[in-house]
């Protein structure tokens, strides 16, 4: 498992209501291969390099991803979720959803003051 800093960018993901819809675009346009990863009821998507490294996710927006909203989304490493994420509306942002768990990790999906939405997961 690959430790991550404070600040480092550690995922990129979409999350849109098909899923299905546009994975073979990135495919095809990008280059990825497609690896599905069972959700349960259905499937989300690892998008992986022709080498197998795991690049980037295209989800469901169903479920506790349904208040992501439909774009790439950087996921940056910080230290407090929670912390951050108060900080972020301090600074005049707001925290769109979380901050709660995604697998063993916190998560939180923010806006900045501009518009501009990043996720924050845990080191």
């Amino acid at each position: 498992m690959e430790q991550y800093k404070q600040g480092d960018i550690v995922w990129t993901d979409l999350t849109i209501p098909n899923a299905e819809s546009v994975k073979d675009f990135y495919k095809d346009v990008v280059g990825w291969d497609v690896d599905p990863l069972s959700m349960g009821e259905y499937d989300d998507y690892v998008m992986k390099t022709a080498e197998g490294t795991g690049v980037a996710g295209v989800c469901h927006a169903r479920g506790t991803n349904a208040n992501i909203p439909p774009q790439w989304l950087v996921y940056v490493a910080v230290p407090d979720v929670e912390g951050s994420a108060k900080r972020c509306v301090e600074m005049g942002g707001k925290v769109l959803d979380g901050p709660r768990k995604m697998g063993n990790k916190d998560f939180a999906c923010i806006q900045d003051p501009a518009g501009a939405v990043l996720a924050l997961i845990s080191l």
